[in-house]
């Protein structure tokens, strides 16, 4: 911290009451009021530095008072910053750092300390410290910073908070490099790396939102500091001024809505770079913008910077957006921004430039490696975020309040090819029958149509067989799909028998054309819950009270759109009326060939 001292007497200061006098030895002439305090003092001393106070005097003289008076009630800094003025016109020592050289240099701007009143005045005194000192320091260019509130009309026109800006930005660019150029060196720990990249950022963050605005502003316009190093930079900020922006149970009521604004200045001065703040980190604000109500454009802001690296995002921070909505709306920009943005490569821009020169084969055949490696990529990223959403929807179906408007359309949301199993789906189609029983038979089709049976494990399929709450026409699918699979298996996929044929026929399924395109590899996952031991076949009595049910659904459809019975319908009613054994027959033919393999 830099100090400068001016004057040469001694302070010779006292006080009463009411009343402050510069000096004891020279008869006082003159009274200057400041905000609500008064001063005797005599008028050369001042007169002879201070303009202003000349040209006052001058238009008092005719004042029948002995004294003169002169009312100062809008004098920047207040007596604080006329005691330093006053004492540096009577030759009394004063002490200026950066906690008061704004007050002083709006003081003396007020009271025109200029040069033209006397040489080496308080103004020319002040701007070489301030210069060659503050504005060399981090420190004291911060702390002047900070001053600069109290007075900001003043020290805006004195151009005082834009060279602490300035002085502030170039510092960080000069301290950057210099940090990058000792980490190049390989001579510290990561521990000290990281403490010193950060060192800026907290430092910053003690700025209240405007100043650091227009800090940030300017590093980022300066094009010098890696995005990451922004990014750090304001995630310290942001948790350094959003009150608990971790916690998973605040409340509307317990932020005040001033944090609205620092909240969309965060968001505007987030880099456009991929990568410069953590999925988690947008996920965050997105949550405190959600709670605050911030503007839909910040939202939708966040949302799209979110859909970007999704892939990095985990269930715990998707829970922890407590909005179904923006995660659909977060799954949707992902895919979306995948579709929009072809998978480009960074050596590719090189590559034109040869390509110009001579299109070998060899640079062709360079382009068309650099894109299938980005397109596996996307595609890797697809598959993952796929797997995210499938387990977001486990844990958000045990909503009892969460709609099947919305479920359906958070499932859809992930294209058909990025599923590379549906047992995850499964599962969440399982846990939302079970807490949503209210649920009627064209609602449950409804949700089931999502499922892809083709795509389910061997311990899926056995759960989704014996499981009541599914639709009929979904467990025959299983069924089906599990007896074709085994006897792709074994090269017997002609031997499923002519009953179970018109069974899956009745229901619109082409047993030829689905045996296939069948797959004969299953994944297995080992955390499923579902055992295989215990499984028992469907009962007579349940089937038939299943069958009778879809029937009873089916009828009713077609009512209700004014068709005929459909010749779908007929041929199920002309099926044998003991399925039991045909099913026993399927399931007994699917475990055979499990066991041999």
């Amino acid at each position: 911290m830099k100090f400068m001292k001016l004057g040469s007497r001694p302070d010779t200061f006292y006080t009463t009451e009411s009343v402050r006098s510069i000096s004891s030895e020279i008869s006082s002439d003159l009274i200057i009021q400041v905000k609500g305090t008064r001063y005797l003092l005599h008028k050369f001393p001042l007169l002879s530095k201070c303009l202003h106070l000349q040209r006052l005097c001058s238009e008092s003289l005719d004042s029948p008072n002995r004294h003169q008076i002169v009312q100062l009630p809008d004098f920047p800094g207040g007596v604080e910053a006329f005691e330093l003025c006053a004492k540096f016109c009577y030759g009394i020592t004063i002490t200026i750092s950066p906690y008061n050289i704004v007050s002083a240099r709006c003081a003396a701007e007020y009271l025109q300390m200029t040069e033209d009143a006397e040489k080496g005045n308080l103004i020319y005194k002040l701007e070489v410290f301030f210069n060659s000192c503050i504005l060399r320091g981090w420190k004291d260019s911060i702390v002047t910073l900070q001053t600069t509130k109290v007075l900001s009309l003043w020290s805006e026109d004195l151009s005082l908070t834009n060279r602490c800006i300035e002085a502030v930005c170039s510092k960080v660019s000069k301290r950057v490099r210099n940090d990058d150029d000792i980490s190049c060196s390989g001579t510290e720990s990561l521990r000290d790396k990281s403490i010193r990249k950060r060192w800026w950022g907290e430092d910053l963050a003690e700025l209240k939102i405007d100043l650091y605005w227009r800090i940030m502003i300017g590093v980022k316009s300066d094009g010098k500091i890696p995005s990451n190093l922004i990014g750090d930079a304001l995630k310290i900020y942001a948790f350094r001024w959003l009150p608990k922006i971790n916690s998973d149970s605040e409340s509307g009521s317990e932020i005040a809505s001033k944090h609205v604004l620092l909240l969309e200045s965060i968001v505007n001065l987030l880099p456009a770079e991929k990568g410069a703040v953590s999925c988690s980190f947008l996920l965050k604000l997105l949550k405190v913008a959600n709670v605050l109500n911030a503007s839909s454009s910040s939202k939708m802001e966040l949302v799209k910077r979110v859909g970007l690296q999704l892939e990095e995002a985990t269930v715990n921070d998707l829970i922890m957006v407590c909005d179904v909505d923006f995660v659909i709306k977060i799954s949707e920009q992902f895919m979306l921004q995948l579709v929009q943005s072809p998978p480009t490569s960074p050596v590719r821009s090189k590559l034109v430039f040869e390509r110009r020169r001579s299109r070998s084969a060899e640079n062709v055949d360079f382009e068309l490696q650099e894109g299938r490696r980005s397109s596996s990529a996307s595609h890797s990223s697809k598959l993952k975020v796929a797997k995210l959403v499938d387990r977001y929807l486990i844990e958000v179906a045990k909503d009892v309040n969460l709609s099947l408007d919305k479920f359906v359309a958070l499932a859809e949301s992930v294209p058909e090819f990025a599923r590379c199993d549906h047992d995850d789906l499964y599962n969440a189609i399982d846990t939302y029958l079970k807490v949503h029983p209210e649920l009627n038979k064209s609602e449950r089709k409804r949700l089931c149509r999502i499922l892809d049976c083709k795509k389910l494990s061997m311990s899926s399929c056995m759960h989704a067989a014996q499981n009541e709450l599914l639709p009929l026409r979904l467990v025959v699918q299983v069924l089906f799909f599990e007896q074709a699979r085994a006897a792709k298996t074994c090269g017997k996929v002609s031997s499923i028998s002519s009953n179970i044929k018109a069974l899956l026929t009745s229901y619109g399924i082409d047993p030829s054309k689905h045996a296939a395109q069948l797959s004969t590899t299953t994944s297995i996952h080992t955390d499923d819950n579902w055992s295989v031991n215990g499984f028992k076949s469907p009962t007579k009595s349940t089937l038939r009270m299943k069958l009778a049910e879809d029937d009873l659904d089916e009828n009713n459809d077609v009512a209700s759109n004014r068709i005929g019975k459909s010749s779908r319908f007929k041929s199920f009613c002309a099926l044998p009326t003991k399925p039991k054994r045909m099913f026993n027959k399927l399931w007994f033919t699917n475990k055979s060939t499990t066991q041999k393999n």
